[in-house]
């Protein structure tokens, strides 16, 4: 299928999900990576309201949203345009502020019955009418960040912390962006542990050759 190419004057991205899904370093990379092909920006953390908090709560959602253009831009934005969302507690708390609209990126894998629970969702709103009028686009980002590690030797844990890469290999892609500055950062980053670096490339490489399949 031909895929569409759009030119758009400013965007404003967010990306939420539990505080150890790595948020704010997936934010500061496509920030970095942003700045450096020219863009203007401006930023938000957000992080979670509460320290520790249970993962999949409500209290425990972390996000960093990034507003970016072609010209000059003073805000961080206001609606977000696209929302990655790594599990049902970052779909929910950040729900209310997206544009009419917007485009919503779902770690659908995300979306079991504990996890939903824990959003205080009775019924799964990728299910019924919740997200009507948005564009949602289900992706399975930790199976498939499973399934391109398999045979890396890393522990489950090791292994479920590099589904943000795979989720900014996807966003890279989304929005033309290089992928080199941020395999770079990832060398140096983990030059210490070659496994972990080699790890987090192939889901960065693997979220980025997902979009283009």
């Amino acid at each position: 299928m031909e895929k569409e190419l759009k030119s758009l004057r400013d965007v404003t991205v967010r990306f939420a999900g539990d505080s150890g899904d790595g948020m704010q370093l997936t934010g500061s990379q496509f920030t970095d990576t942003t700045a450096l092909v020219g863009n203007d920006l401006s930023t938000f953390p957000d992080y979670p309201a509460e320290i520790r908090a249970p993962a999949g709560s409500l209290f425990g959602v972390s996000a960093f949203q990034l507003h970016f253009s072609s010209e000059d831009i003073h805000t961080p934005g206001d609606s977000p345009d696209v929302l990655v969302a790594m599990n049902p507690a970052a779909l929910k708390i950040n729900l209310v502020e997206l544009k009419p609209g917007a485009t919503i990126i779902v770690n659908v894998d995300a979306f079991d019955t504990k996890n939903l629970k824990l959003a205080k969702y009775d019924v799964n709103p990728l299910e019924d009418k919740t997200l009507d009028g948005y564009n949602v686009i289900k992706v399975p980002i930790t199976s498939l960040t499973q399934n391109a590690l398999e045979g890396s030797g890393l522990t489950l844990k090791e292994v479920l912390r590099c589904k943000n890469f795979f989720a900014l290999g996807m966003m890279y892609w989304l929005y033309h962006r290089p992928i080199e500055p941020t395999l770079e950062w990832i060398t140096s980053k983990f030059a210490k542990r070659k496994e972990l670096a080699d790890a987090n490339i192939k889901a960065l490489k693997a979220g980025y050759n997902f979009c283009e399949m």
